[in-house]
């Protein structure tokens, strides 16, 4: 029988993290101990030291750029999307 597939809270997550950096126990102790995978573990940690420096970088982090970033390419799609569909509703429109 296959397992259910589990959803685990960013709390969760960031304390195995926290023990992988620490590095009382090993990855296996620690994957034993939560009962996660290894790898998983490994990802967890590596998450989390790729973005620390992040949380203390204030305003312009690389986050926030990126996100800026993202959040200006969405727009330029909405506006293309809007004036395509816009095209074509009235195109539709000729037609009937």
């Amino acid at each position: 029988m296959s397992r259910k597939r589990r959803n685990l809270q960013p709390s969760f997550k960031a304390k195995v993290a926290l023990a992988a950096i620490r590095g009382d126990k090993t990855i296996s102790e620690i994957a034993s101990e939560y009962q996660v995978h290894v790898n998983q573990v490994s990802s967890w940690k590596k998450i989390a030291l790729d973005n620390l420096e992040s949380l203390f970088a204030g305003n312009h982090s690389a986050f926030s750029e990126k996100h800026e970033s993202e959040v200006r390419n969405l727009h330029a799609k909405i506006g293309e999307l809007t004036v395509e569909r816009d095209f074509l509703s009235n195109a539709l429109n000729r037609i009937r």
